[in-house]
């Protein structure tokens, strides 16, 4: 999947600040990749940025109208329909993240059908995949895993990719969810993928490559939750990682939505990573632990990495309170 860029950053209708995250991940991570946002009510909440409407971005160069926003069910509403349709009639791409399929929209899916527009539907994916071989590829990979869902595998790839490259190391991120997609405008949901095909799917993500230094694949999910385990071994093996970089939310109480599953222990999370990368990469490593400390105080969260560092001989950091490029510095020795 690849989408056109700069973006138009659509925000709908949506009033509570946390339903815009991916244009706001959009805003924080490629802040040269957009025009502005388009806002339906002055209600609606505000990133901050040049209001514009669909003429307006147009002429601005916009190629592709993004829904920035989320809500319950990931469903599209009416309220959106008509600018979504207008914008297509333009020639705008429209792209989403939503469970509806912008294809569902009758008068969408004819303007695609006679290509008028492209349609990205990002939490989808419908084209042919290989299943994974784990044949040894050139070039050089990072995996971002976790100790569970969200704790900060997408972010995690993204600090490190913008760290390495202010050192001037061509490092790329991979996006692998729907969020990602939209940040960097290519990718392919893994979620989305057949089981059969999640490794093959990462293998398409990061095939060989001579052009750059190394390739960041976001992670997904953990190999400790019941319900997404299966997702992270497909990355593990399809990745072929020369490095691991271990993602973990300190005072988690248990498995997100899961409260009869306790976390596992940081010494148990890195064993269970390594030992299933190895299978594709014997040279597998584990670069460094990344930590949202946000729970305890910025003194506690310096004297915890400072001692997590010293017992398991990896950088560990916060990346938003410490910045990352303790670990960026450890990758140039690969």
């Amino acid at each position: 999947m690849s989408i056109a860029q700069p973006y138009l950053l659509f925000l709908g209708d949506v009033t509570l600040p946390l339903a815009a995250k991916t244009a706001r991940g959009i805003t924080l991570w490629r802040p040269d990749s957009y025009v502005g946002q388009l806002r339906l009510t002055d209600e609606t909440v505000s990133l901050g940025l040049q209001d514009l409407d669909l003429q307006q971005a147009l002429d601005l160069g916009a190629k592709t109208l993004v829904i920035g926003t989320a809500n319950a069910g990931g469903v599209i509403p009416e309220t959106w329909r008509n600018t979504l349709i207008e914008a297509a009639k333009m020639g705008f791409e429209i792209a989403s993240g939503m469970h509806t399929r912008l294809g569902d929209i009758p008068e969408l899916a004819e303007l695609a059908e006679t290509e008028v527009t492209r349609l990205h539907d990002v939490r989808h994916y419908d084209a042919p995949l290989a299943v994974g071989n784990g044949k040894p590829r050139q070039g050089k990979r990072i995996l971002t895993v976790g100790t569970d869902c969200s704790v900060g595998k997408m972010f995690t790839a993204l600090a490190l990719e913008k760290a390495m490259q202010s050192k001037g190391v061509d490092a790329r991120f991979k996006a692998t969810g729907q969020t990602g997609i939209l940040i960097d405008g290519s990718g392919i949901s893994i979620d989305a993928v057949v089981a059969d095909f999640i490794s093959g799917a990462v293998e398409a993500i990061s095939p060989s490559f001579d052009d750059h230094e190394w390739d960041i694949i976001e992670g997904q999910g953990s190999l400790f939750n019941p319900s997404y385990a299966g997702v992270s071994l497909g990355l593990l093996h399809g990745a072929q990682a020369d490095a691991l970089v271990l993602c973990h939310e300190l005072n988690r109480p248990h498995i997100q939505h899961l409260p009869h599953c306790s976390l596992p222990s940081i010494s148990d999370s890195i064993e269970a990573n390594l030992s299933a990368a190895r299978l594709t990469n014997p040279n597998a490593k584990l670069a460094g632990i990344s930590l949202n400390t946000s729970a305890i105080s910025e003194k506690e969260a310096q004297a915890l990495c400072a001692n997590w560092q010293e017992k398991h001989q990896v950088p560990v950091t916060d990346p938003v309170r410490f910045g990352i490029q303790s670990i960026a510095d450890a990758l140039s020795s690969y």
